[in-house]
């Protein structure tokens, strides 16, 4: 099957789902500047070959591209549901995908969690200076003077999930039932290798779910995939979602 006539069909299964969920990884993020993992010049890449990480722009000027912008597209359209994803940029809630149709299964850079209501804030929104107290890792020292929850009176910590971290349990338990409830899954940017999000491809494939996957790179479920894309994310996603449009105008 040709690029095109794959295009075509996964704009029909867009079309024609009534549980369409996307599941997003570093790949869609690197054309707003961002490193991926394991692409050709990815941060594990380049350390496997003793290369020093690959420079990226300061955090806080890096903007949503494209494909963010084009799954919000989506999403105002009502055809896309619900957005999974690995990132911790923060880009998919800075492009308009709302926090209740979003799982951020490893936190963002940009928010704090109570460990006790288990409410989001804005590092500015409770006065926490990282140059005063710190990261604010569950690991990390308490500073007696440090801010607590507005709410609640708990112990504020960082949103991200660092590596030996359990997943948020919340976010993590509506992505598996967003999963299982899908009937058209999009995989994009991802290498499907870091779990327990990498199963949630699984998860919805095992419910009857039709899977797509748009990645540079291989991944442990392109063999079952229903669609494969070794492309370039806004190379193909783009042009989905315009003819998703052009159809629906049509129509």
């Amino acid at each position: 099957m040709s690029v095109e006539d794959k295009i075509e069909q996964a704009v029909n299964w867009i079309l024609e789902s009534e549980n369409f969920v996307a599941f997003t990884g570093a790949g869609i993020s690197t054309s707003s500047g961002l490193p991926d993992y394991r692409g050709p010049d990815g941060v594990w890449t380049r350390r496997d070959k003793g290369l020093p990480p690959p420079k990226t722009p300061p955090w806080d000027q890096v903007e949503p591209n494209e494909g963010h912008y084009a799954l919000v597209d989506l999403m105002d359209l009502g055809i896309l549901d619900y957005v999974i994803t690995q990132n911790v940029d923060g880009l998919h809630a800075k492009a308009g995908i709302p926090f209740d149709k979003l799982a951020e299964l490893h936190g963002n850079l940009y928010f704090m969690k109570c460990l006790k209501c288990k409410r989001k804030f804005t590092f500015e929104g409770v006065g926490w200076d990282k140059t005063i107290y710190g990261p604010g890792y569950r690991t990390s020292p308490i500073n007696k003077n440090q801010p607590y929850c507005p709410h609640c009176g708990g112990r504020l910590i960082s949103s991200i999930v660092n590596f030996g971290d359990p997943l948020p349990y919340d976010e993590l338990y509506e992505a598996i039932e967003k999963s299982k409830n899908s009937d058209l899954f999009f995989v994009i940017g991802s290498s499907l290798v870091v779990t327990p999000a990498a199963d949630l491809p699984g998860e919805a494939k095992n419910n009857g779910a039709k899977l797509i996957i748009l990645n540079l790179g291989e991944t442990p479920y392109d063999d079952v995939a229903d669609l494969r894309f070794f492309k370039n994310i806004n190379e193909i996603l783009i042009p989905i979602v315009k003819k998703v449009k052009d159809k629906l105008e049509k129509d």
